[in-house]
């Protein structure tokens, strides 16, 4: 299947179509199958509009992670411990920096 038109609201094509959705009309497009001989027409719209405020993506060195280790892991334990890694009992998991989870190698046991 090929998606061969995509047209703005306003356009031939697109009337009907924005007449009866107004603004939440985003496009109308016609998709062909080959295989079936078929063309189909789309519509896309609107649901749901709200603010949005972008973040880096980036995780703060200092931010404090929830890291799970398993009670017979007293080796790492020490460790975490010594990175100033302090235990959570409601949550039974280890609170310490993100700085500190990476310089353990320990980013694949977060717990978001």
């Amino acid at each position: 299947m090929k998606v061969l038109r995509r047209i703005q609201p306003g356009k031939a094509g697109t009337k009907k179509y924005l007449e009866e959705y107004g603004e939440k009309l985003v496009c109308v497009r016609y998709i062909y199958d080959e295989e079936e001989q078929t063309k189909t027409k789309t519509i896309e719209l609107v649901v749901e509009k709200r603010p949005w405020h972008k973040t880096s993506g980036k995780i703060s060195e200092s931010e404090i992670m929830h890291v799970r280790v398993n009670y017979r892991e007293t080796e790492l334990r020490k460790q975490i411990k010594s990175a100033g890694g302090k235990w959570n009992r409601e949550e039974k998991v280890w609170e310490l920096s993100y700085r500190d989870v990476k310089d353990l190698e320990l980013t694949d046991r977060i717990i978001e």
